[in-house]
């Protein structure tokens, strides 16, 4: 197990590449698991409460643009707003 990275250590390792290519990858990673952790993160909020305007100004979003992402998606999983 000695040279095995983590997936963070590997993404790290990718970000600070000389070489376009690995670190564009890299930019692309860090997009999709921002996403993945605002979509946690708005869910959570939304289940314990919080409403689309404390969920934008935590986000330092506006209301409409974090509703606009997030409700309708919401409303799909069959969750309430």
């Amino acid at each position: 197990m000695g040279d095995e990275q983590t997936p963070a250590a590997r993404l790290a390792a990718q970000v600070t590449n000389k070489d376009p290519a690995v670190g564009l990858q890299a930019v692309v990673a860090l997009r999709r698991l921002l996403e993945e952790l605002e979509r946690l993160h708005v869910d959570n909020a939304r289940e314990q409460g919080w409403t689309w305007q404390s969920i934008a100004a935590a986000l330092r979003v506006s209301r409409q643009s974090v509703h606009e992402k997030h409700a309708s998606r919401r409303k799909a999983m069959g969750k309430e707003d």
